[in-house]
């Protein structure tokens, strides 16, 4: 099988590297580690690409994400926008392992401004997939990333913190007590994020009661939870509504997330076309890895 394999793809982020093994477009076979750049030093890249592909030939390795960041392996410079969706690559000096290594650039948008390092890649995986797509790219994360595509180019973005947001408020404040487990009211959650996009005052003012029901009235977690989710993500669709109106909108992310985006862009008559993270990741790294054959 491994004869195969004529190429390694790779998305190396923060906290996770995600290795497939190619043959082609063809997945031969996919691995995971979490030695993310974050607990890297500049010696261990090298090392650990080398683990995590052991037993896979000296192929080429294609890879984006933080990999590439000033704290990275090597810095892959911020491509300004407006730019063509192609990806743009960086050399790992050395071909370590054997392997020649690239590194994915990021793109950066001077005013107002903004970067994004990964999104970039996926953003080339769908116009790889739609060639004609001409709108907006919603991309939910830590930080939710906007982005209008036209004529084949990133035109500009807009970042939004609403899962880091999340994260914080229900994992290190009072509200971590109240909004526990991963299930989910998609009646409280609608209810929330149009609440939160008529009056964002009242959203802001019903963090700490959602805590008080709890207590009080001892408020259903799964309510608590759809309803802070909500209220983030309808502060964040009131934010971005220059991005979204008017607008065809496709989401790229975690299925979970990508539903709530779904629900929550449908609700105010924006029906959104879904994409799996892995389908635009490994497309995206696809082009770069023909633009790589072919320079």
């Amino acid at each position: 099988m491994t004869a195969d394999i004529d190429w390694i793809a790779a998305d190396w982020g923060t906290t996770n590297l995600r290795l497939w093994a190619m043959s082609g477009r063809r997945v031969v076979e996919r691995r995971a580690s979490d030695r993310g750049m974050g607990v890297l030093g500049p010696d261990d890249f090298a090392p650990a690409l080398a683990k995590a592909t052991e037993g896979w030939p000296a192929v080429p390795v294609i890879a984006s994400g933080m990999v590439g960041s000033r704290q990275g392996w090597v810095e892959a410079p911020y491509a300004p926008v407006p730019c063509p969706a192609t990806p743009r690559m960086v050399a790992v000096p050395g071909d370590p392992g054997g392997r020649p290594v690239r590194i994915v650039c990021g793109i950066r948008q001077d005013d107002p401004a903004d970067v994004m390092r990964g999104e970039e890649t996926q953003i080339a995986g769908l116009l790889a997939m739609t060639p004609d797509f001409d709108g907006i790219a919603c991309l939910p994360g830590t930080h939710t990333k906007w982005v209008r595509i036209s004529a084949g180019e990133i035109c500009n973005f807009k970042s939004l913190m609403t899962g880091e947001l999340f994260g914080l408020i229900a994992g290190q404040s009072v509200l971590r007590h109240s909004v526990g487990g991963q299930d989910h009211d998609p009646d409280a959650f609608l209810a929330a994020v149009s609440d939160a996009m008529a009056r964002p005052e009242r959203g802001y003012g019903g963090l700490f009661q959602l805590r008080a029901e709890s207590l009080l009235s001892g408020l259903d977690p799964a309510v608590a939870r759809a309803r802070l989710s909500g209220t983030l993500i309808g502060w964040e669709l009131a934010a971005a509504k220059p991005w979204w109106l008017g607008c065809d909108v496709t989401i790229i992310g975690a299925p979970a997330l990508s539903s709530l985006y779904d629900q929550a862009l449908r609700a105010q008559g924006v029906p959104a076309a879904l994409m799996s993270v892995e389908d635009a990741t490994l497309a995206g790294l696809a082009a770069a890895h023909q633009q790589f054959k072919t320079t």
